[in-house]
């Protein structure tokens, strides 16, 4: 049996942190094959931490690092790296590692991983606000969701809930972000929504999903920046704060 095959089941979320890190479906999905060819030839990185999802995440954080620029510079304060806070906020809050197995993962002190993440929240409870638009055909979900936008400071512009409505609402209001199910009224498609709004602008958006594995196989258009229900403030908190980044918003100072 290879390492790859020890290591399947966790794809999916790996590929739902490196587009989250990187910001794009393309750049996240090649990152993950580059560590899935390194692990054909090197499975050392499984073996030599606390388990196999830990060790697939770790590869993945010091390949990104090698590549992507080194977000391991040390620097007296914690709160001065910007990526790595961003780093430990998406592996807490997305991907539910311990802080213990953050601070394997990124091969740094538990004890700074705390400080990354503490600062991380900080600055995040501290950017302006946003212009947030709620894809939703469950009026209760809908509801939910609206009151954790309200509670993270932001606006929430309105609800659609069929494609058609979606659209609309998007051409009238032109929302910094928005907040999409997967599934609509009357059978309509969150992700064909999305196309058609990102037709006329690159507006992030952050899926929620009951099943987000199936929306995570790299065989076609996905989304980029996807969480789970049942969600909480922390996980969509996190994304909102990565999507803005990404989007050159209110978040470019973190």
């Amino acid at each position: 049996m290879s390492a790859t095959d020890n290591i399947v089941c966790h794809l999916p979320y790996l590929r739902r942190h490196a587009r989250a890190v990187t910001g794009a479906q393309a750049s996240g999905d090649a990152y993950v094959l580059a560590v899935l060819d390194i692990l054909e030839t090197d499975d050392s990185w499984l073996s030599a931490t606390s388990s196999d999802r830990v060790g697939l995440f770790r590869l993945f954080s010091r390949y990104h690092a090698a590549v992507g620029g080194d977000w391991r510079v040390r620097t007296p304060d914690p709160a001065l790296c910007p990526r790595r806070m961003r780093e430990v906020l998406l592996l807490v809050a997305l991907e539910g590692f311990t802080l213990a197995e953050v601070a394997e993962i990124m091969e740094t002190p538990e004890t700074e991983v705390r400080s990354l993440l503490a600062a991380a929240v900080r600055a995040l409870m501290a950017f302006d606000a946003a212009d947030v638009m709620i894809m939703e055909s469950e009026p209760l979900i809908a509801m939910n969701i609206e009151q954790v936008v309200l509670a993270l400071g932001h606006r929430v512009v309105g609800t659609a809930r069929t494609v058609a409505a979606a659209v609309s609402m998007f051409d009238r209001r032109r929302p910094d972000l928005i907040l999409a199910d997967i599934q609509l009224a009357d059978g309509g498609s969150g992700l064909e929504a999305m196309h058609q709004i990102q037709a006329r602008c690159r507006v992030p958006v952050i899926f929620i999903s009951t099943y987000p594995e199936e929306m995570l196989t790299g065989e076609r258009p996905e989304p980029v920046f996807l969480v789970a229900k049942p969600f909480d403030v922390s996980m969509v908190r996190a994304l909102i704060g990565q999507a803005l980044f990404f989007a050159g918003g209110q978040l470019s100072h973190i």
